[in-house]
Order: structure tokens, then sequence, then C-alpha cells
């Protein structure tokens, strides 16, 4: 693509300053893409947060795994107690029936 040739040392002046500032863009993207180490730490910061946020969603959900296991585990341990209760006063029954025909 070609630009039509300044016509006064104004124009000139204008169009070299135009060519510096997209000269010196280029150049920043460059240096940009060239510092490796920089895109690197942008990478892990990257990273860094997707990990926390996964870590912080993993431990929400073990939270709610492990109050469905507590409470399941408190309805089994009722169950032996039950049990006993229920023999003892089967036993306690059984016991004032056998007194009751020995009169």
């Amino acid at each position: 693509m070609t630009t039509p040739e300044p016509s006064t040392g104004r124009e000139l002046q204008e169009e070299i300053e135009q060519t510096r500032e997209h000269l010196g863009q280029t150049v920043e993207a460059l240096a940009a893409k060239a510092d490796v180490k920089a895109r690197a730490q942008a990478k892990a910061a990257e990273v860094k947060v997707k990990a926390q946020d996964r870590a912080a969603d993993v431990k929400s959900r073990a939270a709610g795994i492990s109050g469905n296991v507590r409470q399941s585990q408190m309805v089994q341990r009722r169950w032996p107690l039950v049990a006993v209760v229920a023999g003892a006063i089967l036993i306690a029954s059984s016991i004032v029936v056998r007194r009751r025909q020995q009169r």
C-alpha cells in the first residue's frame, strides 16, 4: 500500500511522527511477546487462581458429603441402642408376667 507523497514539510513531519508511533507500538508488542519470564509469571498466577477456586469447590463438596456421612453414622449408631432398650423392655416385661403367674 502506497501513500501519497507529502507535499509540505509539515505533512512530512506528521507522517514521520505517525510512523514513529506505529513503530513504537510494534516494538512494545514484540518486547511483550519476547518477555518469556513475565508471560510465565502471568500464566502461573492464572493457574494458581484456578487451582484455588477448584480447591474451594472441592472443600465445600467434601464438607457437604461429610455432613451426610455423619448423619448416616448417627442413625447407624442409634440402632444398637434401640435394640438394647427393646431387649431390656422384653426381659422386664417377661419377668413381670412370670411373677404375676406365680402368684
